[in-house]
């Protein structure tokens, strides 16, 4: 496992990071104990980086998170959550003010048995209005910041231009990091071209979903994709064609996300399956194959760096 540092922070991750979206049941019911297993193989792997969400699951996952973290030293990982995006009785909602941003972290700690965040997030900011973020949501995160409630201050969004006018609009220093998905992978690389932008800033890039949300496996993306029909079609070829070289396609994506760029520091996966989590520490650990990361590219062909709805 390689250690990188979060832009100018000082917080050194591996560069597998657990996400833990999983232990909410966000994608299929779990089983509590493997979860929490899940949690603990991961750092006893090498993982030090451990993000989640009050959202993921409505509030599960942070509540069964909090039960792993209990049996685990505090300084043996980097814990990053985040603000703004929430969910109650199967209803999702919004809430970027500061009052209820504050709220929430205190909430946040309360459910992970922790009494510090290393890195607190502003959600999905495409769902705000991006000015209340620069003007309301951030400077109360950096209020905690000044307190020592939290170390450290970010935004996520799938749409890495939202989080380029966040950055540009919002005062010097207030944003650490940031977190985007599904555009750095073997079908997409997007992010790349913002690279430069958050370097010349010291702003940290996390990567997330180097299987851009299933669609870089032999599943399958889900029903609920938004992906066009003919990238699905793309990358499904691509995946019988890595299957067929006995290269299983998520091993050669979770190489890429985390072996082939300098720029970024670490990039989330997330499964509540112990078994599945060290097979990708090991997957990682293992040196890749350029060529074909090559080959798979050209299969995708035409398909390379299609956007969809709201990417």
């Amino acid at each position: 496992m390689q250690y990188n540092e979060i832009g100018k922070t000082g917080m050194k991750v591996s560069n597998l990071g657990f996400g833990a979206s999983s232990l909410g049941g966000v994608f299929h019911g779990i089983r509590e104990d493997e979860a929490i297993q899940a949690v603990h193989t991961a750092v006893d792997g090498g993982i030090n980086f451990i993000d989640v969400s009050p959202y993921y699951g409505h509030l599960k996952a942070e509540t069964v998170l909090g039960k792993a973290l209990k049996d685990i030293k505090r300084d043996s990982y980097v814990l990053s959550t985040k603000v703004g995006r929430y969910g109650k009785d199967g209803v999702n909602y919004w809430d970027y003010s500061a009052k209820r941003a504050k709220e929430s972290v205190y909430e946040s700690m309360e459910r992970l048995n922790v009494d510090f965040i290393d890195l607190i997030n502003v959600h999905d900011v495409e769902f705000a209005n991006l000015q209340q973020v620069v003007d309301e949501t951030l400077p109360a995160l950096v209020e905690l910041r000044k307190e020592g409630v939290v170390g450290h201050v970010g935004i996520t969004d799938l749409q890495p231009e939202n989080l380029k006018w966040v950055i540009e609009h919002s005062e010097e220093g207030t944003v650490e990091s940031i977190l985007n998905f599904c555009h750095y992978c073997l079908n997409d690389n997007l992010l790349t071209e913002y690279f430069d932008f958050f370097e010349k800033r010291g702003i940290g890039v996390i990567n997330a979903s180097p299987f851009s949300m299933g669609l870089l496996s032999m599943r399958g993306a889900p029903d609920w994709h938004p992906a066009t029909e003919a990238l699905r079609e793309a990358c499904a070829k691509a995946a019988r064609y890595c299957d067929e070289q006995g290269y299983p396609i998520d091993k050669l994506a979770i190489q890429y996300s985390t072996s082939c760029n300098d720029h970024i520091a670490t990039t989330l996966f997330s499964s509540a399956n112990p078994k599945n989590v060290l097979k990708n520490i090991d997957y990682v650990n293992e040196p890749i194959d350029l060529q074909f990361v090559d080959k798979v590219k050209e299969i995708i062909g035409d398909q390379m760096g299609v956007r969809w709805k709201n990417s």
